[in-house]
């Protein structure tokens, strides 16, 4: 049977949406293994907009979902459409979007707010028993989605790490091509490019995430 997942987007570009490389090869390796996807964004002004030739603020404002649209090729919905019940799984990649438009974990760290939308999509997947990916620095959402003692990686660094654990989850030490799974809860994680230093090194992990998640659909 085709499984139908969901894929949370956070704009369009590493610096204030999602990450580009980790979404496309989310898409691939979902596309790949046989997955139906559709893809799902917030409905919500992006928090900045950076210019990615030099990583200074621009003086304009932008839509998370319109610019998530781009990487999805159109193909787009808004994130409180999301019910869980209608697909097998969820997938959220990484990218300063995630931790900037999908919640306030960049600005204000172990006291961030989650997007109310965003929040109330991954949970319900986290109460119906259904496996979701985090990537990057999407894990930090672990902890708001399924509460304390959560177990998840950003790979290993300590003030990130740090943070995770000052809101209840239990961070795990990870390479870049490897993943980390919270069987209790089926959460699988990867660091991607919080490690990653080339789009290949990100893929090992990104690929082994959506092959685990899939598996843990059956």
């Amino acid at each position: 049977m085709t499984k139908k997942v969901a894929v949370i987007l956070s704009g369009c570009g590493v610096y204030d949406g999602a990450e580009i490389h980790e979404s496309v090869i989310t898409l691939l390796r979902l596309d790949q293994r046989g997955a139906k996807v559709q893809c799902f964004a917030p409905n919500i002004a992006q928090h900045h907009v950076i210019n990615h030739t030099t990583g200074e603020e621009m003086p304009e404002s932008r839509n998370v979902l319109v610019e998530s649209a781009r990487i999805a090729r159109g193909e787009i919905s808004d994130v409180r459409d999301l019910n869980a019940a209608d697909f097998d799984a969820l997938i959220i990649p990484g990218g300063f979007g995630a931790a900037k438009n999908l919640s306030d974990f960049a600005i204000s760290g172990a006291a961030c707010v989650v997007q109310p939308d965003v929040l109330a999509a991954a949970k319900g997947f986290a109460e119906a028993g259904k496996p979701v990916g985090l990537i990057c620095i999407a894990p930090h959402l672990a902890a708001k989605i399924y509460g304390e003692g959560v177990s998840c990686t950003i790979g290993n660094d300590a003030g990130t790490a740090a943070a995770l654990g000052e809101m209840g989850a239990q961070h795990v030490d990870c390479t870049v091509s490897e993943i980390v799974e919270d069987e209790q809860r089926k959460l699988v994680t990867t660091p991607a490019y919080m490690l990653a230093q080339s789009i290949s090194e990100a893929a090992a992990g990104i690929y082994k995430l959506v092959d685990r998640v899939l598996e843990l659909t059956h």
